[in-house]
């Protein structure tokens, strides 16, 4: 029970990576706050949060609406009265074409939700989080963000925003005792990514890389979330088998 008496707030928590570290939270002690656009999927998450003895709630949010996640800290405030751990895990790429072929709007769209929505969330959380004596921000990266690559601009130019966004934060806010990382999990089979990955088999261009599941990162997000305040910060913590940096 490593987390017992934290309060964690997961975003895109209804489904893949943000389901299993949402429940990974959730075994380890604390109270998970499960965030998703998808009603269904967050509340069938946080009936397991509930079953295995934590307290979930269930708050359906598009990350890229301001007003939707000052809503959600708003209620975590009312409810809890804390948090201490935020998780921006919500994302995704939606435009894989060359700039000129491609939907600006679709683009966009893209920034809005991956980067744009960690910043609305992780700004409007720092006031809970600087009550905490040990805040903790994990931003689910790509490696995607640390080179480039052609068909994919947006999102490498989110993500590659997210990592910079991880750094300046965790300058400013060491003094506050929040520290803020990131996560680069590699391929990882989801509902997002199953039109290019296959469960089991070695990622389609990258011989090296193995395509994981979503659980496969419970261990790196429990560890983050675990540590103390003097613990690392403004660091970039990589499960790929590829040099990304």
């Amino acid at each position: 029970m490593k987390l017992k008496g934290q309060v964690a707030l997961v975003t895109g928590g209804g489904r893949g990576i943000g389901k299993s570290i949402a429940l990974a939270y959730a075994k380890e002690g604390a109270d998970v706050v499960v965030v998703a656009r998808r009603t269904r999927e967050v509340d069938a998450v946080t009936d397991e949060i509930n079953q295995l003895g934590s307290r979930g709630i269930s708050l359906t949010c598009d990350v890229s609406n301001r007003e939707d996640c000052k809503g959600v800290v708003d209620k975590i405030e009312k409810e809890f009265g804390r948090l201490d751990i935020l998780v921006n895990n919500a994302g995704g790429g939606l435009e894989r074409t060359k700039v000129g072929e491609d939907n600006p709007d679709t683009w966009k769209e893209v920034i809005d939700i991956n980067l744009l929505g960690t910043y609305y969330f992780s700004r409007q959380a720092l006031p809970l989080l600087k009550q905490s004596t040990n805040g903790r921000i994990i931003n689910i990266g790509s490696g995607m963000g640390h080179q480039p690559r052609s068909g994919n601009s947006s999102y490498n130019c989110a993500k590659a925003a997210v990592w910079m966004l991880t750094r300046c934060m965790s300058m400013e806010l060491w003094e506050d005792k929040i520290a803020v990382n990131e996560i680069i999990p590699g391929p990882v089979y989801t509902e997002l990514t199953q039109d290019v990955f296959q469960q089991g088999k070695t990622h389609p261009g990258m011989p090296s890389e193995w395509v994981k599941e979503p659980d496969d990162l419970i261990p790196i997000a429990i560890f983050l979330a675990e540590q103390q305040p003097n613990g690392p910060t403004g660091q970039s913590f990589s499960l790929a088998r590829r040099p990304v940096c």
